[in-house]
């Protein structure tokens, strides 16, 4: 599975802290909604289409946080 974007509500500390990534995996398409940090709890969506995903991506960032995209990584050799 290859993380394609990374999106961060810009607030420190397990309480505050949400994450939205994008991730692919051959012709399916990955969202997952992040509340509370790294061991935080997660919510999952599938999708067929790159479109698909992102329209959940753009519903999920809609709000008072103020959202950054951070950089992906490559992957590792």
């Amino acid at each position: 599975m290859e993380q394609r974007k990374h999106w961060w509500n810009g607030r420190w500390g397990n309480v505050a802290r949400k994450d939205v990534y994008l991730r692919t995996s051959g012709d399916q398409w990955y969202v997952e909604q992040r509340a509370g940090g790294a061991d935080g709890v997660s919510h999952f969506f599938e999708y067929d289409s790159e479109d698909a995903a992102l329209d959940m991506v753009r519903a999920l960032l809609v709000g008072p946080d103020e959202w950054r995209e951070l950089s992906v990584r490559p992957p590792s050799r």
